[in-house]
């Protein structure tokens, strides 16, 4: 799968209205759900169903359940290696669980990311020093989509 076809993907969900829970471009998303059509629209169907999750992402029990689904499906990236396309998750805050996520859309001196965000919807955003100090985990996509 190449960076520039999952990122041409997630620019066509620019726009969507923030909706949580929810994976419908145009209608409304949240930051998993922009991956989960993304992955959609590239592999056919989604590879394991998703259960109900609250915003805080299980932060309370401390249990990593979305970087423990990105390991299940996508393939980890080294952290020092950016590449267009590359799904990063990001911790909010230190010692919380990982439960943002973007698409790297741009590397080099102004690197960008596609993500869903509270109150913005989906925006493609600079990868600014403070988002990228919030990076714990990079992935891409698998081989063999549609």
């Amino acid at each position: 799968m190449t960076g520039a076809a999952v990122v041409a993907e997630a620019r066509l969900w620019l726009g969507t209205p923030y909706l949580h829970q929810c994976a419908t471009r145009g209608a409304g998303t949240d930051c998993l759900g922009l991956l989960r059509g993304i992955w959609r629209a590239l592999y056919g169907a989604e590879p394991e169903d998703v259960p109900d999750y609250t915003k805080d992402w299980s932060e309370a029990s401390g249990i990593e359940r979305l970087h423990a689904a990105a390991v299940r499906h996508l393939i980890a990236r080294p952290l020092a290696s950016p590449s267009v396309g590359d799904v990063i998750l990001f911790r909010m805050r230190e010692g919380a669980v990982a439960k943002h996520l973007g698409i790297q859309a741009r590397v080099g001196a102004q690197p960008s990311f596609i993500h869903a965000y509270t109150g913005h919807g989906v925006v493609e955003s600079p990868l600014s020093a403070p988002w990228q100090r919030r990076i714990v985990a990079r992935f891409a996509f698998p081989e063999g989509a549609e």
